[in-house]
């Protein structure tokens, strides 16, 4: 059967049902694919929200232990693996049957199917059991985001090799984990099994824990995960994985372990991800892909193919949701005819790990490797009442500032609660404001969002709660 529709939408991911929703609401007639019973994508079903769920229980965990020194033993927590899995199945479960309903609600046609693109205005979607429809569409949004990364050489066919989706799975809780790769997914997924009582190893082949992140903020970071991992090795790799008895046998290479062999009960390898950009069909359009696989754009997220547009983990770094949330929203009002452009002044990125890191706009190290000249303020949570009474006084608020408008560059934190405090650094750099601007901004004491205010209050050597030389004027 044969079908028009004005908007076609592959990948069902935050992209593509943001996408597919706000065409809708602006009146568009919309089909919706993807190959899981609702939408959600991997955020819902293999990212964000499962391990999310996860980080959230590693914390009650922690906290729990951490209480005898506040006074209250509540035992050693009992971890019950199948109930945990049912919980966390439970929350994306009821995230995805939500957009399922709001889809509904919206109008939009929701086939479950692997899309081809047949031409430039058409595509053709073949169904679970194999029956085919075919669309004519006006206009199409790929979002089709990306997978686990498999590297070469770490591709060992076993059980006891996991990708992030097998770890989130929570098949078990191995003894003893490997994790490769000092990423955010590393991370964030070791501090999870550390939590429920593995003996976790990280490897990173760089100097530092998250590269690319602000090296004040990993700094923290990196001694929190020191004293809760078995090992961190960094400027390491992975030579080779074999089958060992019960366990992996890892052949590590780098300073102090000179190609070590070590077994692992299980590896995890988490070394990013890649784009899905080997849609069937593309070969028929005039869609281009750069040399890294991610589909090339304009700053309307248009293709090289007029009628069609590409958003999120598809079109490059960074890899987040919320920035193929907000890149749907401008491919979407650009084919309803609006003047608009992806122009974004700061894209927050946020580790969920235990302190969380969050950041965004302009970092101290991208300013010295363009040769800016800028202002770093620090306020430090040893100094906040709020850290200090949540026992979380290991924090960091970083303000980039431009010296002479004083105008706000960049905001990194690090410490307990950052993804939710990143927000104001957000709307900060977005509006113009001036460290004048967030340090008159009245702050709700005692709160770690004060933080920031104070942050501001150290440019002009004038913080509450910290001694600082004034700056030269």
């Amino acid at each position: 059967m044969t079908n028009s529709t004005q908007l076609v939408v592959i990948g069902g991911g935050p992209g593509g049902y943001a996408a597919a929703f706000l065409a809708a609401d602006l009146g568009m007639q919309v089909t919706l694919i993807d190959e899981a019973p609702d939408p959600g994508g991997v955020c819902l079903y293999r990212g964000c929200m499962p391990s999310k769920a996860l980080l959230h229980v590693a914390k009650v965990l922690t906290e729990a232990r951490e209480a005898r020194a506040w006074g209250v033993d509540f035992g050693e927590p009992a971890i019950d693996i199948d109930r945990l899995r049912a919980w966390k199945d439970g929350v994306v479960g009821k995230l995805t049957g939500g957009l399922g309903q709001l889809s509904t609600q919206r109008g939009v046609t929701y086939l479950r199917g692997r899309a081809e693109l047949v031409g430039p205005t058409a595509a053709r979607v073949t169904a679970p059991g194999g029956d085919t429809t075919d669309l004519q569409f006006e206009h199409a949004i790929l979002a089709t985001g990306s997978r686990p990364a498999s590297p070469p050489g770490l591709s060992l066919e076993s059980d006891r090799v996991w990708d992030s989706t097998r770890a989130l799975e929570v098949p078990g809780v191995p003894r003893s984990l490997l994790v490769v790769g000092g990423g955010y997914i590393g991370l964030e997924l070791g501090s999870v099994y550390a939590a429920l009582g593995s003996a976790v190893t990280v490897v990173e082949m760089t100097a530092g824990l998250l590269p690319g992140a602000d090296r004040d903020l990993t700094a923290v970071v990196a001694r929190r995960l020191g004293a809760v991992c078995e090992a961190i090795l960094l400027e390491t790799t992975v030579a080779g994985l074999a089958e060992e008895g019960d366990g992996v046998g890892v052949t590590l290479q780098g300073p102090g372990v000179e190609r070590a062999e070590r077994v692992f009960d299980r590896v995890l390898v988490a070394v990013g991800r890649a784009p899905n950009s080997e849609i069937p069909g593309l070969e028929r359009t005039g869609i281009q892909r750069d040399a890294q696989g991610f589909v090339v754009v304009d700053g309307q997220r248009r293709t090289g193919e007029p009628t069609i547009f590409a958003v999120g983990d598809l079109v490059g770094e960074p890899m987040l949701a919320h920035k193929a949330s907000h890149e749907a929203r401008t491919a979407v009002e650009v084919i309803a005819g609006h003047k608009t452009a992806f122009e974004p002044a700061a894209i927050p990125a946020v580790v969920f790990t235990d302190p969380e890191i969050a950041w965004c706009g302009l970092t101290e190290a991208q300013a010295r490797a363009e040769g800016r000249t800028v202002h770093v303020c620090r306020f430090p949570w040893a100094a906040s009442g709020r850290a200090m009474t949540l026992d979380r006084p290991a924090g960091v608020t970083k303000l980039v500032v431009d010296p002479e408008s004083e105008q706000i560059l960049g905001v990194g934190i690090v410490g307990s609660g950052a993804g939710e405090l990143i927000a104001e650094g957000v709307v900060a750099i977005e509006m113009g404001a001036t460290v004048s601007d967030l340090r008159l901004c009245i702050h709700p004491h005692p709160t770690l969002s004060e933080t920031l205010m104070e942050s501001a209050e150290v440019f002009f050597g004038q913080s509450t709660h910290v001694y600082r030389t004034k700056r030269g004027r």
